[in-house]
């Protein structure tokens, strides 16, 4: 099928080592060259690949980068806000990089996160308008939406990318806790989910943990979480999504299809 990417939007998602690109509704994976970086491999796949070549209206950089969660109220109270300090206050290791503001008003609070600028200037070369994501942004609003308000029961919620797994709950019409962690190893995803759980004060037989994504040792994971926990939920994108084309894609990241 040819590309139709002028005069459209394409979606870049600068994974964890990975980069990927939705142009329409078509999902290509980028072999990435190791001993590169990912803005050095951005700017080869500009000039090499067939579905790049054409002028692009809009770009959309979606990162993995940790998110800062900060309450509406407290952002909006705070005069002179310091985006650069709040970060670094909070994380280590992304000294240098810029820093995105996005609010969240369908969950009460303003994300705060990173982007390589290195990363940032390759996609603006190539594009005059340019939006830069954090890939949880809309996979916390689906939660929010479609899950969460559905019932009394308390949930928790853990979403598999990128070789880590992003943990969170809501309480009061608001993310009560997000958090991220590597779950390269299912024993490891399986203590840090328990732990939060527990961390949370989950109730073990009535509460719900529903899961999403590339779980390493999905059937051992599994396995054991039903062992501890009475209501796990495998959420299956394609019912989630109501049959979208996109959820029909094999290999493409969750946050890419809401």
């Amino acid at each position: 099928m040819a590309n139709k990417v002028s005069g459209n939007t394409i979606i870049i998602r600068a994974g964890q080592g990975t980069l990927s690109f939705l142009c329409g509704e078509e999902y290509h994976q980028y072999p990435v060259k190791s001993g590169m970086s990912i803005s050095a491999n951005l700017r080869e796949a500009f000039r090499e690949q067939p579905y790049l070549q054409q002028p692009i209206a809009k770009a959309i950089l979606k990162v993995t980068t940790p998110v800062v969660l900060i309450p509406k109220e407290d952002y909006l109270d705070t005069a002179d806000f310091d985006a650069d300090a709040m970060y670094s206050y909070v994380l280590t290791g992304h000294k240098g990089e810029v820093k995105i503001i996005k609010e969240l008003p369908e969950l009460e609070a303003v994300a705060l996160f990173s982007v390589n600028s290195d990363l940032q200037m390759v996609v603006g070369d190539n594009s005059h308008d340019v939006e830069v994501e954090n890939v949880m942004l809309p996979v916390w609003k689906h939660f929010y939406s479609n899950y969460y308000q559905m019932g009394q029961r308390r949930k928790m919620f853990c979403y598999f990318h990128d070789r880590q797994m992003d943990i969170c709950s809501f309480e009061q019409r608001r993310l009560k806790y997000a958090n991220v962690f590597d779950a390269q190893h299912a024993h490891d995803a399986l203590y840090y989910m328990l732990f939060v759980w527990k961390q949370l004060g989950m109730n073990q037989t009535e509460d719900d943990l529903y899961v999403i994504g590339d779980m390493p040792h999905k059937d051992w994971l599994m396995e054991r979480l039903k062992a501890y926990l009475s209501r796990v939920h495998e959420i299956d994108p394609k019912a989630s999504l109501n049959r979208s084309p996109l959820a029909e894609i094999e290999s493409m990241p969750f946050d890419l299809m809401v």
